[in-house]
């Protein structure tokens, strides 16, 4: 299977599963203290938008203090 980048893909019509990390810092309150990685995400997005495709976006935020959860591991 060939890596193709998403520039190289036929979007249009099609659902596409974007890994992005929006792992963005947040201060005492919950606030966003720095949007560079979601910025740094918005031309992906906006290319497959635009191209006719609709951007699933994946994310996560933040980690758990404990370490891992096992009732959310696969």
């Amino acid at each position: 299977m060939a890596n193709n980048t998403i520039s190289q893909l036929d979007v249009k019509g099609k659902r596409v599963l974007v890994r992005v990390d929006f792992n963005v810092p947040l201060d005492e309150s919950g606030k966003m203290t720095d949007d560079r990685r979601i910025v740094s995400a918005l031309p992906t997005i906006e290319n497959i938008i635009k191209r006719g495709g609709k951007a699933i976006l994946m994310s996560h935020l933040g980690r758990p203090k404990s370490g891992p959860e096992p009732k959310f591991s696969l």
